[in-house]
């Protein structure tokens, strides 16, 4: 099996605001001496991550990024009939084990100060464990964190994407994917959409003015996004070959989702649902490397995925000239050729 899955789309996104700086504008970024729209890895990461795709192939091996286990901890002793102070002890007890809980007279005291990352297999445990101790056990909750805590388990999320736990970084997982950040092929100019919200219930002899006004910030580009997948530290993160399914699922949830799933940010003023226009999966063992060089100067013309793809082409027949193929097998996708891959011949790839 190759070791590592590359992969290469050129998505063209219509005038929206998909992911956002904090002035409400679209994120950017300077690239070769000009501006280029920017789409951050976080923000393309959990569009995946919670999108029907991976809901539907993934069901049942998905975990949860909450700060909010205490709760169910404590929701589940509640079903259990157990006293009120004695559940919250127990709960904040358990949650201390993922992470720093908030002060006991914080308004959420069963509640993490960080996000944590929990698998269904965790959770699980942490629900048993509360119940030993509702019983009477005398467990030190500490003292079970080999228990509550797994380095390894079937959450093909966790196991993509990653996770950090300050508390307990032994149980820190790597993440398989590294995800860069999406940039315009081509140079931009982020655009101010001025709009206006008009009352109603205005009377016609009172003023004409309107009722709200706004400013919005909007671009509109071909973008470039590379994914890099160490297979084997997928399955390692799954737990071994018994879950290879599960691995193979991932892959192709991940395939899938990055062509088809887009931010969600302002969507419902702008509809930018956008499909991958061209595709490239490589599988091989050689180190990995972006593509991202082709675009170090900016594409122009009037055909702004064409010019895109042509520079893309180019790029990577350079570098393997001069450094040697470095990939095995090949699976492509371009919209307008009729010969080239479909989404499920794409998918069909990943996953094998």
């Amino acid at each position: 099996m190759s070791r590592f899955l590359q992969l290469h789309l050129l998505t063209f996104y219509p005038p929206s605001n998909v992911n956002r700086d904090d002035t409400g504008h679209p994120k950017t970024a300077t690239v070769g001496g000009a501006t280029r729209l920017r789409i951050s890895s976080q923000a393309l990461k959990r569009a995946w991550r919670t999108s029907a795709i991976f809901e539907s192939a993934l069901a049942g091996h998905m975990g949860q990024r909450t700060q909010r286990l205490g709760e169910e901890v404590l929701a589940h002793l509640d079903t259990q009939g157990v006293e009120g102070k004695k559940a919250e002890t127990i709960a904040r007890e358990i949650a201390g084990v993922y992470g720093k809980v908030k002060a006991e007279k914080d308004r959420n005291p069963t509640r993490t100060e960080q996000l944590v990352f929990i698998s269904p297999a965790e959770r699980t445990a942490a629900l048993a464990l509360a119940d030993r101790l509702a019983a009477g056990e005398k467990i030190d909750p500490k003292k079970e964190q080999d228990t509550l805590l797994h380095h390894a388990d079937s959450a093909a999320d966790i196991a993509l994407f990653g996770r950090m736990l300050a508390g307990a970084p032994a149980f820190n997982r790597e993440a398989a994917v590294q995800v860069a950040h999406a940039i315009t092929t081509h140079r931009v100019t982020v655009e101010d959409d001025y709009y206006t919200a008009i009352d109603d219930l205005k009377q016609p002899e009172e003023d004409a003015g309107a009722g709200f006004l706004g400013e919005a910030g909007f671009g509109s580009g071909v973008f470039y996004l590379y994914l890099c997948v160490n297979r084997d530290l997928l399955k390692k993160n799954l737990g071994g070959e018994s879950e290879t399914g599960v691995a193979q699922a991932a892959l192709g949830a991940l395939m899938e989702a990055a062509m088809t799933v887009s931010p969600s940010g302002k969507q419902n003023s702008f509809a930018a649902l956008a499909r991958a226009g061209y595709v490239l999966a490589e599988k091989g063992d050689a180190q990995p490397r972006t593509l991202a060089g082709a675009f170090a100067r900016p594409v122009g013309g009037d055909d702004l995925m064409a010019q895109s793809i042509r520079a893309l082409a180019g790029f990577r027949a350079e570098l393997a000239r001069v450094y040697g193929p470095g990939v095995d097998e090949t699976c492509e996708m371009a919209l307008g050729d009729a010969k080239s891959a479909t989404l499920a011949d794409l998918v069909a790839f990943c996953r094998a």
